[in-house]
């Protein structure tokens, strides 16, 4: 059961914003501490990628757990209250999702997924970046 009213619940939902997000921030500060250069928001890439290294075709899309249903994490699963307007929603973005690497993937680019739920360990996430970064595609 929710403990907020509907009204406070509607407004916070309502703050939560699809760029700039905290986790994406932390991300790009990690990147730019390894001395990355990136881009941000291909709106001309399948998905829109949050970070974007267009000479290295590589895209990364950073998720929050809830919004993209981590299944390896406890804030991936539905809600309880609510579930005609939420299974469909969440439903639907990890469709979305997997459409959007599926066709950035068949147009030669890389693609990396990095959950909020890392951000609790930045040295692996960190190892995980660089990893990606100078593997070749």
């Amino acid at each position: 059961m929710d403990n907020l009213t509907p009204e406070r619940r509607s407004e916070n939902m309502r703050r939560i914003k699809s760029k700039d997000t905290k986790p994406e921030r932390q991300v790009r500060s990690l990147l730019s501490s390894c001395g990355y250069r990136y881009r941000l928001h291909r709106a001309d890439l399948p998905g829109c990628p949050d970070i974007v290294f267009p000479k290295k075709a590589k895209a990364i899309f950073v998720h929050g757990c809830f919004w993209h249903m981590h299944g390896r994490c406890t804030a991936g699963r539905f809600p309880r209250s609510r579930l005609d307007y939420w299974v469909p929603k969440l439903l639907r973005n990890k469709k979305r999702d997997t459409t959007a690497r599926a066709r950035l993937r068949r147009m030669g680019w890389s693609v990396l997924v990095v959950w909020e739920c890392e951000l609790d360990r930045p040295n692996l996430l960190t190892k995980r970046l660089r990893d990606f970064l100078s593997a070749d595609s």
